[in-house]
């Protein structure tokens, strides 16, 4: 039998009702479930309409991000955004992303340009969330977990993960099977390589030292909190726009690759 729209809406909200899950977490249900929110934010943190515009301006706390825009972040900035089913992604100092740049799927989340983020994708009502995180190199598969991706100018991507499971794909030379990697693990996806010849998942010292990296960098942030851009975007310490606040110094820099 062939469900008309109306009874398949209904169908999908009892599903959804049985799992434990808010209506409000179902992507279709609300008209703003594809925009992010700025709730934390410091230093300089800049926002363009698309990757291709060249007009930018400051972002603030509480500003609404939509599909297709690019955020940057200076050499002081950082950026914590939320969605709408509660998962969170921060930018980290000298970094670009583009917040949701295929606007019809809702789990494609970011594409990275270069930097750092943090991703802490929230499951829903216990269930897996399925997002997506994609690099000039990698395509990060996740459900839900807590992981950091870092971008370099050569286009090599580190994937470090806190908590949870994610999947590893190469964006470029695509391979039969994705790589897994777990908690307090690490992997490093070269462009011009495929994952099978060089791109081992590390459990050792490569590891611990970019986590190591990684918590010093957060910590950092941390201990500058953002009092909140003002409108005008100053006169706020560590604020958009505010030069007396004690700026954070960008992250560190991933392994070598011939350390891998």
């Amino acid at each position: 039998m062939r469900l008309m729209p109306e009874r398949g809406f209904w169908l999908t909200l009892l599903v959804a009702a049985a799992a434990g899950v808010c209506p409000g977490q179902i992507p279709f249900f609300s008209p703003t479930n594809s925009t992010a929110k700025v709730v934390q934010l410091q230093g300089q943190v800049s926002l363009l309409k698309d990757a291709r515009d060249s007009y930018s301006w400051a972002l603030n706390q509480g500003a609404t991000v939509q599909p297709l825009q690019l955020i940057v972040t200076g050499s002081d900035g950082y950026a914590k955004l939320q969605v709408s089913d509660g998962s969170t992604f921060e930018v980290y100092p000298n970094s670009k992303v583009i917040f949701r740049n295929n606007p019809g799927n809702l789990k494609d989340l970011v594409d990275m340009v270069i930097g750092r983020i943090r991703v802490h994708i929230e499951k829903l009502g216990g269930q897996p969330n399925p997002n997506s995180i994609k690099t000039p190199s990698a395509v990060i598969s996740v459900r839900g977990t807590i992981f950091d991706v870092v971008v370099t100018e050569e286009d090599s991507t580190t994937v470090a993960v806190t908590e949870g499971l994610v999947e590893v794909n190469h964006a470029v030379l695509p391979g039969r099977d994705g790589k897994l990697v777990g908690a307090g693990e690490v992997l490093v996806v070269h462009r011009s390589e495929p994952l099978a010849r060089k791109g081992g998942v590390n459990k050792g010292a490569i590891a611990a030292r970019v986590f190591r990296g990684l918590q010093d960098a957060v910590i950092t942030i941390m201990r500058n909190p953002s009092g909140g851009g003002s409108p005008t975007g100053g006169g706020v310490p560590g604020g958009v726009g505010d030069s007396k606040g004690e700026a954070p110094p960008p992250p560190p820099p991933p392994p070598p690759p011939d350390q891998q």
